[in-house]
């Protein structure tokens, strides 16, 4: 016991350790807990020798990760997601297990043969990207809520869902006869309807009871957890699927926000304890595993931008739009890990295959970080490059139709968010005849596709580039207005918007938006006609609503802003 505290010891402090080091880095912490368990392990310097112990306490963590995975499913985001995200979605996950499976077994490894199935593990640890490195880099670059990210994310939604269907079929592999997969499906939807039936109808009652007690809560949860894990077990399925189905299960629980942020960081102490036990089990990479990480390395990129880029393509969704989560989706998943885990454990997997697929989620991890900080600058080249080989984008077909044409813009919208959305949907209300005046230059096909049914003159393109503002006629507009804040803008400022247009068109006046003070004077100083400080605006509207309250007139106030909110065709809801 004494040892296998002191291993447990050593495990944390060389990931905390090696944890700090990742982050100055701005590397994934996942990156770190591999290398620490190498290290640790006997493939490095060998400190760590309850390795077992150390695994069977570190499969909770895989228990806890899976549940709360399950927990950050919403359902009725998937039951709402648009053709463009489900189609694109289906055809990224298909489309990589099968030239995954088609790849792995054309080079010789085992799909069935001997019980082993190297191929089909791989091939679908390849369709699977991560979430915790997608989700921290785009909040980091602020871009989860832009089409690319909602489609990003979307995808990361359905990649679970398959990940459950996997697991459903997972034990059976060796005998995929149609009766045992109907007998797996029928398990499985007993497992499914039992564990939605007790969280809809018995759950609620039970926490409601201890809400007050947050230390029942979270005994509550993690009871919850390993009952579903254990009813996985006895109907013959993995309790990895009872933990997630656990989660998914409490997704629209009313507590499901307290239970999730009290089970974080007992999860965050075992899932470091799995990752590291993972590392353990690296052995010193002989050229047969580097060569096979290299091939799945190879395999993910490749097979993002086959599968994900034409897609969107051919739904007119742009070039661009393409590109940005064929990018974002261009590693593979911490989840991967864990299904090859899994399928070591059930002996379908050899460790060789194991290890290559750690190597490999090490160097896309890496890469594929580089990659999204830059997918900006690597899209709008890829873009350039694509179009010369014959491509056509969004503005290519308002060019075709004449949806670009020159006579409707005296009035010059760069770059279209909330507060453009608005403004439109007020000039709609109170001045519709100003609508056949203003032409919108963005680059996001939703709005491109809206604003033409609606008879608006958009001009698709980047602001950032001046070949796009060339194109949109910016030296002949009367009026020009950048409402996109600077901290959204990619490529571009505000000010630098301002003193372009001041170049080529001093005569205009510019309407720009800023979000400090200093940028307000700065944005005065290149030439622009008035600033709107957003925030101004609204410190005076809600000293308007706290006078309102004092004197009980707040229900007036209401009254009269209740029209103005309704029947608002927004293009951005």
């Amino acid at each position: 016991m004494s040892e296998l505290i002191r291993d447990l010891a050593m495990s944390i402090m060389m990931a905390w350790l090696l944890g700090v080091g990742a982050h100055w880095l701005r590397q994934p912490l996942l990156l770190a807990y591999l290398v620490a368990g190498f290290l640790l392990g006997p493939s490095g310097f060998g400190w760590v020798h309850s390795q077992e112990s150390i695994a069977t306490i570190a499969e909770l963590g895989l228990l806890f990760m899976l549940f709360m995975i399950g927990l950050e499913i919403d359902l009725k985001k998937v039951a709402n997601a648009g053709k463009v995200i489900f189609a694109t979605g289906l055809v990224q996950i298909a489309g990589c297990c099968l030239l995954g499976v088609l790849v792995f077994s054309w080079i010789g490894l085992p799909l069935g043969a001997g019980g082993r199935w190297d191929a089909l593990y791989l091939g679908v640890a390849i369709a699977l990207s991560s979430t915790v490195i997608i989700v921290k880099v785009l909040y980091d670059k602020r871009e989860l809520d832009t089409l690319p990210g909602r489609i990003t994310l979307g995808i990361l939604v359905l990649q679970d869902l398959f990940a459950i269907l996997f697991l459903a079929v997972q034990p059976s592999l060796g005998d995929l006869a149609f009766d045992v997969v109907a007998l797996s499906a029928a398990r499985v939807a007993l497992l499914v309807a039992s564990a939605l039936l007790i969280s809809r109808y018995l759950l609620p009652y039970l926490f409601h009871r201890i809400a007050r007690l947050p230390e029942l809560v979270v005994v509550g949860a993690l009871a919850w957890c390993f009952f579903v894990g254990e009813l996985a077990e006895v109907l013959s399925l993995s309790r990895e699927m009872g933990a997630l189905i656990a989660g998914v299960s409490l997704s629209t629980f009313p507590y499901a926000l307290d239970v999730a942020g009290k089970v974080t960081a007992l999860r965050d102490f075992f899932i470091t304890l799995f990752f590291v036990a993972l590392g353990m089990t690296i052995p010193v990479p002989g050229g047969t595993v580097i060569a096979l990480a290299g091939v799945m390395t190879v395999l993910t990129l490749v097979s993002r931008f086959v599968t994900v880029l034409p897609t969107l393509y051919l739904m007119r969704q742009g070039i661009r739009t393409g590109l940005l989560p064929a990018i974002n989706l261009a590693q593979i998943s911490e989840f991967s890990l864990v299904l090859v885990q899994v399928g070591v454990q059930s002996g379908q997997v050899t460790g060789e295959a194991a290890s290559a697929a750690s190597f490999a989620f090490v160097v896309l991890a890496v890469l594929s970080t580089f990659m999204m900080t830059r997918s900006v600058e690597i899209s709008r080249s890829a873009v350039r490059g694509l179009k010369r080989i014959g491509l056509h984008d969004l503005d290519d077909v308002g060019a075709a139709d004449g949806g670009d044409g020159h006579d409707a813009r005296r009035i010059l919208l760069l770059g279209f968010y909330r507060a453009a959305s608005s403004f439109l949907a007020e000039v709609e209300r109170e001045q519709p005849a100003l609508l056949q005046e203003i032409c919108v230059v963005d680059f996001n096909p939703l709005v491109f596709h809206e604003l033409r049914a609606r008879k608006v003159k958009v001009a698709y393109g980047d602001i950032s580039h001046t070949e796009t503002l060339s194109h949109a006629s910016i030296a002949d507009a009367q009026i020009v207005i950048s409402s996109v804040p600077d901290s959204l803008l990619k490529g571009t400022t505000n000010e630098k918007l301002v003193r372009y247009t001041h170049s080529i068109n001093p005569d205009a006046r510019v309407i720009a938006v800023a979000e400090t003070m200093a940028q307000a004077s700065d944005l005065y100083a290149a030439g622009a006609a008035y600033v709107l400080v957003t925030r101004i605006a609204e410190a005076a509207e809600l000293l308007q609503a706290v006078n309102a309250a004092d004197e009980g007139l707040l229900h007036e106030l209401r009254t009269r802003l209740e029209p103005r909110l309704r029947d608002r065709r927004e293009v951005l809801p």
